[in-house]
């Protein structure tokens, strides 16, 4: 991930800056804000929708069009120590999303959208962490309809071998696709 400079890209909506509550399009209604990523705004709906995907599961779509540089959404969720998170051994597919504070942003409690935002070794997006926070950011402008995906790059405490590859294999079909969604 790369920092931003505040001046730097648009957003599609504004982040109010002091709710006493987060409320999610997809939830089943409205949580305090201790239990969601940032005490200070609350997520507001953005133009996009989840819905079935070529790629995995659930993919998030843009239902307007989104210029290059915009903020788009912000990863939301409860915020837990890697201890405390969710790990199902079981089961490599993830949610979970690691800070550089050493904490884990669980969207499986206060989460939204970016949630469901599937992994592409061509992104048309990128995660960016801002003050101990993650938001959604567009690479390229992206048409009403296109798949929202950004490259996981993901990293484990262990040597990458030939069968973590394939816990974390890649779907995405870009023609540069390097087969796994783990950083090598």
């Amino acid at each position: 991930m790369r920092d931003v400079q505040s001046a730097g890209p648009t957003s599609i909506f504004d982040f109010p800056s002091d709710f006493d509550i987060a409320c999610s399009a997809l939830s089943l209604g409205c949580l305090p804000l201790s239990l969601v990523t940032s005490q200070r705004s609350a997520q507001l709906s953005p133009p996009l929708e989840v819905r079935r995907s070529g790629v995995h599961g659930r993919g998030v779509y843009a239902t307007q069009f989104i210029p290059e540089g915009t903020r788009i959404i912000e990863y939301t969720g409860q915020r837990v120590s890697w201890e405390d998170a969710p790990n199902d051994e079981s089961n490599p597919h993830t949610f979970n999303f690691g800070l550089e504070s050493g904490e884990v942003i669980n969207p499986e409690i206060g989460g939204n959208e970016a949630r469901w935002i599937n992994h592409c070794c061509d992104p048309n997006c990128e995660a960016i962490e801002e003050d101990d926070r993650i938001f959604i950011y567009a690479l390229r402008d992206i048409e009403p309809g296109q798949e929202l995906f950004y490259d996981y790059a993901m990293e484990i405490d262990e040597p990458i071998t030939k069968k973590l590859e394939n816990e974390f294999k890649c779907h995405c079909g870009a023609v540069r696709c390097r087969g796994t969604m783990l950083s090598l």
